[in-house]
């Protein structure tokens, strides 16, 4: 594939060179090492070291080598297909399901080895444990994910992501009532020193900025309308929760006591997180609420 270029904006400036493409890219920092050590990343049109510091206005060359086919075997497993064409595939992703295999030993049963087994061919870039993944939903979160079936539009798609031309609706169930119809969380969040598989609102974090609007209320909790600027891991529900407004359901940043009560009362097993809706490049996907969701009074 031939060079890519990029110029620095304000936004990217006093980054590291490499997490800087772990997030353009979407590809791991093990695949952003091997680039630069083979000579496939450029700053300002020289060879740079992994931690240098970019500026406004720097000059980024990249290009992505030919990727190996992954040796993921696909797996029947039945998808809710949104929209598909040559180029992309858009599914509903259930609840309880991983989107790509890892290391914590999802090596099977993946949103990935049912594309797989759905497509065939998707694109490389991811590497070989994420081929066509663009980005992510949590295990728990049920809703609109784009897979990518070819690098051209895994590029085109990431690039679309992290430059913010994204817009991304979710729907939550949260803990009380916010004290206003409408509000804005920008915290900065990072993982957590003390528990390395959570996530933590810390000024050393990457800045996140989270927005919501109240569509209902009922009996100590909140149905709230959510969209992201940014796209940090677990973003929605530790910015909720660090305000006082945990998502119901969720085991890890939630009320434990309200957890039980919604478990007890209306069957919920997982967090109240959908998403809902995701606005690209012209194009607007929706995900009906599952039923396990639509089951839950407040809908």
């Amino acid at each position: 594939m031939q060079f890519q270029s990029y110029k620095f904006k304000k936004k990217d400036e006093g980054q590291r060179l490499d997490q800087f493409l772990v997030d353009f890219l979407n590809i791991s920092r093990n695949q952003v090492q091997r680039l630069i050590k083979e000579d496939c990343v450029y700053l300002n049109h020289k060879s740079e070291k992994a931690n240098t510091r970019v500026k406004i206005g720097d000059e980024l060359l990249y290009r992505i080598p030919v990727a190996k086919a992954s040796t993921l075997k696909g797996e029947k497993i039945a998808l809710d297909v949104i929209f598909e064409d040559k180029n992309m595939l858009v599914i509903n992703k259930p609840a309880g399901m991983v989107v790509h295999p890892d290391e914590s030993g999802h090596s099977e049963g993946t949103i990935v080895h049912a594309v797989l087994a759905h497509c065939k061919n998707l694109s490389g870039i991811g590497g070989e444990k994420r081929p066509g993944i663009v980005h992510r939903l949590d295990k728990d979160t049920s809703g609109v994910l784009l897979i990518a079936k070819n690098d051209v539009t895994h590029q085109k798609l990431t690039k679309l992501f992290h430059d913010r031309k994204v817009k991304k609706t979710y729907l939550a169930l949260v803990k009380g009532q916010p004290k206003s119809q409408k509000g804005r969380i920008e915290a900065p969040i990072r993982r957590s020193t003390t528990d390395r598989k959570k996530m933590a609102v810390s000024h050393q974090g990457k800045n996140a900025i989270t927005t919501f609007e109240m569509l209902a209320a009922y009996r100590g909790v909140s149905l709230l309308k959510v969209n992201i600027e940014t796209g940090r891991t677990h973003q929605i529900r530790v910015h909720l929760a660090s305000i006082g407004h945990p998502v119901v359901g969720d085991s890890v940043y939630g009320d434990k006591k309200l957890n039980e009560e919604f478990k007890e009362k209306h069957g919920l097993t997982r967090q109240f997180l959908h998403a809902q809706k995701i606005e690209i490049d012209g194009k607007t996907f929706e995900a009906a609420l599952p039923k396990d969701l639509q089951n839950i009074p407040i809908t």
